[in-house]
């Protein structure tokens, strides 16, 4: 594997993503959509999710394709951003044939950021005109760290946000993924600042340090800001959303499968990850741009890529944060980085 030219989702042809964020509210959304209708699944292991339109992506349901996929910030509030996309879709003629009239498939995560010192009181939600703007701005080349979904995240010891790597497969496959990192859990290892995602790391995608020394296994993990025998310190900032894409012309059922083993990506980058205050969430993408070689095997190959990418994404989400006035944690350059 390799890493695309962009290292971004937007490395699979036909995707774009764009962002939109409100810096006095501290949050944001963030779309990725397509130049035309696309497969769709999704998986869910965190205890807290919170979702829009997830059942119809079941392998047995109607539709086979979505027009668009929202991460969102502002907890249940943030629903309203799908609201918004929607309606920019259907401007465009967009959606699914329903009679006279066609709707646009837009499934939508979202993950609490209403406690990181934003300013919440907002009057009328914000989120319906941050996913028509986020939409509006879709794009091969978008924002990392403090931006769209990521821009009001927060992990147990540092300050979260967007992010997205990408890995070529030798039979010419491309896999992408995106993360808004917002979790209980922590992200890197030591005092150091070396990622628990190092040992997938390419090159010096989010700082080249390497893994180091491996944690001792005897250990109970020590979180700062998390205590595991209770339910305090960040438990209430949690969720790390997620999508992973391929160009293989992949069925509901193996993007669902695919959708399972990114998770993998997760665990391999956040100590602890999936708990029951997170609503992790992995929704799983295939443009079906590229036939199947080997329908048995290569579905194993992309599922494997998906989890490593997204262990880079969640690595370089945080990597690439960037500082603001009243934060509630420093990003990883303040306590790490040179200087």
């Amino acid at each position: 594997m390799r890493p695309g030219p962009r290292n971004l989702i937007t490395d699979v042809a036909g995707l774009r993503v764009g962002n939109a964020g409100n810096d006095r509210i501290r949050t944001g959304v963030t779309v990725l959509t397509a130049d035309r209708p696309f497969t769709g699944a999704v998986h869910v292991m965190g205890g807290a999710p919170g979702t829009r339109e997830t059942d119809l992506l079941a392998p047995d349901r109607l539709v086979e394709k979505v027009d668009a996929l929202v991460l969102a910030g502002g907890s249940a509030f943030g629903l309203d951003a799908a609201g918004g996309v929607t309606a920019a879709l259907r401007a465009e003629g967009r959606g699914f044939p329903a009679g006279p009239v066609r709707v646009p498939i837009v499934p939508a995560a979202i993950l609490f950021d209403l406690a990181n010192g934003g300013d919440k009181d907002w009057g009328e939600s914000p989120y319906a005109a941050l996913g028509r703007e986020a939409c509006s701005a879709a794009a091969d080349d978008f924002a990392l760290g403090s931006a769209g979904a990521g821009a009001g995240c927060v992990t147990a010891t540092l300050k979260g946000g967007l992010g997205s790597a990408s890995a070529v497969l030798e039979s010419g496959v491309t896999v992408g993924a995106l993360a808004a990192v917002n979790c209980v859990g922590s992200v890197t290892i030591d005092e150091a600042g070396r990622f628990w995602a190092a040992p997938f790391e390419f090159g010096d995608e989010f700082g080249g340090m390497g893994p180091g020394a491996p944690p001792d296994p005897s250990r109970r993990p020590a979180i700062k800001g998390f205590d595991a025998d209770s339910t305090g310190g960040g438990a209430r900032e949690a969720t790390t959303l997620a999508i992973v894409a391929t160009d293989a012309a992949l069925t509901k059922a193996q993007a669902a499968r695919m959708a399972v083993a990114a998770h993998d990506g997760l665990a391999r980058s956040i100590v602890p990850a999936h708990t029951p205050f997170d609503g992790d969430l992995v929704f799983a993408v295939a443009t079906g741009a590229r036939p199947l070689a080997d329908p048995v095997a290569e579905p194993l190959l992309i599922g494997h890529a998906a989890a490593c990418c997204l262990a880079r994404a969640v690595a370089r989400g945080v990597y690439a944060a960037t500082p603001a006035t009243g934060d509630t944690k420093p990003t990883w350059s303040e306590r790490f980085g040179p200087g």
